[in-house]
């Protein structure tokens, strides 16, 4: 049985820059905690895999101090469980009022997907509220329950580590060999190759810079007939560059590589 494997943040939706970013920092202002991350500052946290993770390493003994925080280990990982829950309130808040539309290619490749009986499965290591939202969001109440979705605190690393992917194969008996999975960053194609698995990627706003070389294919989007990708591709069949678009035949011809 074939599947197709999404990561969510930059792969469903474009999220960072328009969601997670500035419900991060919202949520750092309404628990009075300073920080604030500007576009340069979030494109180092996002190396670290994990909402909670990104917090908590700016949780230093300075920032301890300067904002009159409690030095227990403890008390300091209940904060910033309470500032990441509210922050994907936030973040939730964005994706119900339209502000994160789904990415070129998505909706139609998940729906072909599914209607050819291919297993469809979300992998991301983001909060799993957030990740229904965006899912949703992209593919409607239509498809949105035929896909599985592993999100959270389900595995005990988070990318780069291949744990969340390896959990998919587990779960879904899947054979990695008739698998490809959708990544948009270094770290989502580390953590996808170390499982064993065939990786396409389509760059996203803060990825252009990434490590890529363990990935099959590279492009600038999934894009749609009408809606080309912009851009040459790197390591790619001959028929991405021809048509502009990913089929579900080209993912087929990738699994068959």
């Amino acid at each position: 049985m074939p599947a197709l494997i999404f990561d969510c943040d930059g792969v469903l939706a474009d999220t960072e820059r328009d969601g997670h970013l500035p419900a991060f920092n919202a949520a750092f202002a309404e628990f009075g905690l300073p920080i604030s991350w500007g576009d340069a500052k979030y494109a180092e946290q996002l190396k670290i895999g994990g909402g909670k993770e990104r917090i908590a390493s700016e949780f230093t003994p300075a920032l301890v101090s300067e904002a009159g925080l409690s030095p227990d280990p403890e008390e300091q990982a209940a904060l910033i469980k309470r500032v990441h829950a509210r922050k994907t309130e936030l973040f939730t808040e964005r994706v119900e009022a339209g502000m994160l539309p789904a990415r070129p290619g998505i909706t139609r490749l998940i729906g072909e997907a599914l209607d050819a009986g291919w297993t469809v499965a979300v992998a991301s290591t983001s909060a799993e509220k957030s990740v229904r939202a965006v899912l949703l969001n992209a593919m409607g109440e239509r498809w949105y329950e035929q896909v599985h979705v592993f999100a959270g605190d389900i595995v005990p690393r988070k990318k780069p580590a291949p744990d969340i992917y390896l959990k998919v194969l587990a779960d879904l008996a899947l054979d990695p060999a008739d698998c490809v999975v959708v990544e948009d960053s270094g770290i989502g194609v580390d953590a996808a190759a170390s499982a064993g698995l065939t990786v396409l990627v389509t760059v996203s706003s803060y990825t252009a810079a990434d490590d890529f070389s363990r990935a099959a294919v590279v492009l600038p989007s999934l894009g749609d007939p009408g809606r080309p990708f912009a851009g040459s591709p790197l390591r790619k069949p001959p028929t991405f560059a021809e048509q502009g678009f990913v089929s579900l035949s080209d993912i087929a011809q990738l699994i068959h590589h």
